[in-house]
C-alpha cells in the first residue's frame, strides 16, 4: 500500500479535514468540505497496514492499543500538519482515523466569532464553555480565543488535553500545555493539582465525567479563567447537561455554583457555503447575564432560549437567527440552513422578516438572495463573509 504519509499530504493537498483507513475493505476515504470522497487506492490488507501505521506509534502506544483496542495520538509530518489519530478496531480489523490540525492558529477575526467570545477573554475567572457537535470546529474556536490571550495578556495559561492539537508559542503569556497519557494520567488528575501551578487561564480539553465538570467548576470558584468543552448542541442543553451529571442530592448546589461561575456558551456547528468553498460557522451565544444566572438558580433553564432570542443588546443571539443573516447575506443556501435550525418555522420566520413585502422564504432557496461579494452589502456583527480555511473543519 501508498504509506499512510501519503494519504495524510493529499488530505492537506485538497483542502480535506479527515482521512479515514478502512483495512477490511482496503479503500481510504477522505472528508471535503463535510463529505466523505473515495480515494482510489491499490487496496491493502489489515497486516501492511498495521505495520504501516505503527511506524507513527511509540511502543508503550502500540502496547496500550493492544490491551485496549482503541488509541488517541498525535503526530506530525514536519513542513505540513499535525495531525490527531485514532486508532481502533472494527470486526477484528484494525481502523483509523486522522484529523488535520493546521500549524497556523486562526485568529478570532479569520473565524469571525461572535462579538461576545472577545468579552469572555477579557473575564479574570469564570466558566467559558464551547459546546457543539464532533466535528464543529469547537478546538479551532478555542485555540483562537486562547492565542488571542496569549498574544495580548501577561498570563499563565495551562491547558490539558488528549492529545495536545494546536501547538502553542510562549508570547505575552506563559504556556504549557499538558497531554493525557504523556503528561498527566486524567482530566481530574490534572484539574486536582493545577492550582498549585499558578494559573490565570485553564483550559480544559473535554469535560467527560462528574469529577472532571465538578473540579472545572471549582477552579473557575477558586478565582481562575476556565474554558471548557461539551458535545451539546445549544446554549439550553449545556447547562442541563453539566447539572444532570450530578447526584439529585447536589444538583440544587451545582445550580448556584454554576449561575454565580458561569460567563457565557458559545454553541457552533458548520453549515456548508453557497459559493462551494469551503464551510463557515453559525453561533448560538449566551452571555450570563443577572436574568440568566437567576433561571439557573431557580431551575428553569427552559425559559433561557426566549432570553437568548431577545437578548441582542447583551451580544447574544440564537443559531437560528444568526443562521437566517447567513442566507441573508448569500453566505449560506436556505436549504443548507433550514435543515439545520433547532425550529424550522422560527427559522423561516427570521428569513420572512428580513425580505421585503411580497417576498417568500423559498426565494431565498438558491442562498444568493445578496451575494457576499456584493461592494455595499453590510455584513451583520461576527459575519464579514471571509473565506475559512480548511483548518476550520476540524472538530
Amino acid at each position: 500500500m501508498l504509506s499512510v504519509d501519503t494519504y495524510l499530504r493529499r488530505c492537506v493537498e485538497i483542502g480535506g479535514s479527515d482521512v479515514h483507513f478502512k483495512t477490511d475493505s482496503g479503500h481510504v476515504y477522505i472528508r471535503v468540505n463535510g463529505d466523505l470522497q473515495l480515494v482510489e487506492a491499490d487496496p491493502y490488507h489489515n497486516r501492511e497496514f498495521r505495520t504501516e501505521l505503527f511506524k507513527h506509534l511509540k511502543p508503550e502506544q502500540v502496547e496500550l492499543y493492544e490491551q485496549e483496542l482503541e488509541l488517541d495520538f498525535a503526530i506530525e509530518l514536519e513542513g505540513l500538519s499535525r495531525f490527531r489519530g485514532n486508532v481502533y478496531q472494527q470486526r477484528g480489523y484494525t481502523q483509523a482515523a486522522f484529523r488535520v490540525i493546521p500549524y497556523e492558529i486562526q485568529t478570532m477575526e479569520d473565524l469571525q466569532l461572535p462579538s461576545a467570545a472577545y468579552d469572555f477573554i477579557e473575564r479574570p475567572r469564570g466558566l467559558v464553555l464551547m459546546t457543539g457537535p464532533a466535528g464543529s470546529g469547537k478546538s479551532t474556536s478555542l485555540a483562537a480565543m486562547i492565542d488571542k490571550i496569549n498574544r495580548t495578556h501577561p498570563h499563565h495559561i495551562i491547558t490539558v488535553e488528549d492529545p495536545i492539537e494546536f501547538v502553542h508559542i510562549d508570547q505575552k503569556s506563559l504556556i504549557n500545555q499538558r497531554e493525557l497519557g504523556n503528561d498527566t494520567n486524567s482530566f481530574a488528575n490534572a484539574l486536582k493539582y493545577v492550582l498549585r501551578q499558578d494559573p490565570d487561564v485553564i483550559l480544559v480539553g473535554e469535560m467527560r465525567d462528574l469529577e472532571t465538570i465538578h473540579l472545572a467548576i471549582t477552579a473557575a470558584e477558586t478565582g481562575h479563567l476556565v474554558f471548557g468543552t461539551l458535545h451539546t448542541v445549544d446554549a439550553v442543553q449545556t447547562v442541563d447537561r453539566i447539572v444532570d451529571v450530578f447526584p439529585t442530592h447536589q444538583q440544587q448546589q451545582v445550580r448556584m455554583q454554576l449561575s454565580v461561575n458561569l460567563v457565557g456558551v458559545i454553541s457552533q456547528t458548520l453549515l456548508k457555503r453557497s459559493d462551494g468553498r469551503g464551510r463557515i460557522a453559525a453561533f448560538e451565544t449566551l452571555v450570563a447575564t443577572s436574568a440568566v444566572r437567576n433561571l439557573i438558580r431557580e431551575n428553569k433553564t427552559f425559559q433561557i432560549s426566549s432570553l437568548i432570542q431577545t437578548g441582542a443588546r447583551a451580544k447574544m443571539q440564537s443559531l437560528d437567527q444568526n443562521m437566517a443573516r447567513l442566507v441573508e447575506m448569500g453566505l449560506v443556501a436556505y436549504e443548507e440552513a433550514k435543515s439545520r435550525a433547532k425550529d424550522q418555522g422560527e427559522f423561516e420566520r427570521l428569513i420572512n422578516l428580513s425580505k421585503p413585502a411580497g417576498s417568500s422564504a423559498e426565494n431565498s432557496q438558491s442562498g444568493n438572495k445578496r451575494p457576499s461579494n456584493t461592494p455595499n452589502a453590510p455584513a451583520p456583527p461576527g459575519i464579514r463573509g471571509a473565506q475559512f480555511r480548511p483548518g476550520y473543519q476540524s472538530k
